[in-house]
């Protein structure tokens, strides 16, 4: 697999190297993408189901029969339960998503080929920081919107590439924020232009997707059986969605981190006096056909 050429990128080319990297690589993305939203599509779809039976009655202790105080009880524990062990088992498959979309973009911008398992094999001893990230964007997010929702956009511009600098340069969450803050100084606009072009598309996708089944809901509303078919339909063209959109963030802000190494670090003469010391590095691509964007933006 060849590197791709490592130079300081336009917004232009920065979003159109976005989309052939996800193009070459939509089995690979789509396939991490959709290891966190298939569970959180399970329990959309469990809640839907679910919402048809008459709570508190199962049918399971005799036919007629009313469950016990003490079984019921139990029946219920059981699903608080389940429902809490789900969606931990979704917040930790969502680590892993976003960890393995960062190692994967990293090892197809070096020239180094990779998979799905191999991605989220990389993953294992750095969830705890990934969520350290998370948690501190959270806590930093909270303080931008109570000073105002202003400076909440702007805190999340300035760590948007915390996660890959954690990953990738091996260091801890809060060094992380820091490191973030310092590689997109002056940048924070670019990054804005990213976020507006992501929700965009995700805006529009989950439109397309979901739309239909909106609206065939309202139709037939009174008809409680195609409700919950279209509500089911529904779900899953928003799971499609996601799956579908969730990549673009994730390569377009490690592209980003990259970007801005190249231009505050000289990453690209780093690479190249690597590549001195050891075997040559591959040519280069640059997306295949010229960029609509600005030349050699791939």
């Amino acid at each position: 697999m060849n590197a791709l050429d490592l130079r300081p990128l336009s917004l232009g080319e920065l979003l159109d190297r976005t989309f052939f990297l996800y193009r070459q690589n939509f089995f690979l993305f789509t396939g991490i993408s959709a290891i966190p939203y298939s569970v959180f599509f399970i329990i959309n779809l469990g809640f839907t189901l679910i919402a048809k039976v008459p709570f508190g009655v199962p049918r399971f202790p005799g036919p007629g029969q009313l469950p016990s105080p003490g079984s019921a009880f139990a029946i219920t524990s059981g699903g608080v339960i389940g429902f809490i062990v789900i969606i931990f088992a979704g917040f930790i498959a969502y680590l892993f998503s976003v960890g393995a979309s960062v190692f994967a973009v990293s090892e197809i911008y070096t020239g180094h080929p990779t998979s799905i398992h191999a991605s989220l094999r990389r993953v294992r001893g750095h969830a705890f920081t990934i969520f350290g990230v998370l948690f501190l964007s959270g806590l930093v997010m909270m303080g931008g919107f109570i000073l105002f929702v202003i400076p909440a956009f702007y805190f999340a511009c300035r760590i948007c590439v915390a996660t890959a600098a954690a990953l990738l340069e091996d260091i801890g969450p809060s060094e992380a924020i820091r490191r973030s803050f310092a590689l997109t100084k002056n940048f924070a606009g670019r990054a804005f232009m990213i976020y507006m072009l992501y929700f965009a598309i995700a805006w529009g996708v989950i439109m397309v997707f979901q739309s239909p089944f909106i609206a065939l809901i309202a139709v037939y509303a009174r008809q409680p059986q195609l409700v919950t078919i279209w509500t089911v339909f529904m779900q899953v063209g928003s799971f499609l969605a996601n799956v579908l959109v969730s990549p673009v963030g994730t390569i377009s802000f490690a592209l980003f981190y990259y970007d801005l190494r190249v231009r505050k670090e000289a990453f690209d003469l780093q690479m190249m006096m690597q590549a001195i010391g050891g075997a040559p590095i591959p040519p280069p691509i640059t997306g295949g056909v010229p960029s609509m964007f600005g030349p050699d933006a791939s």
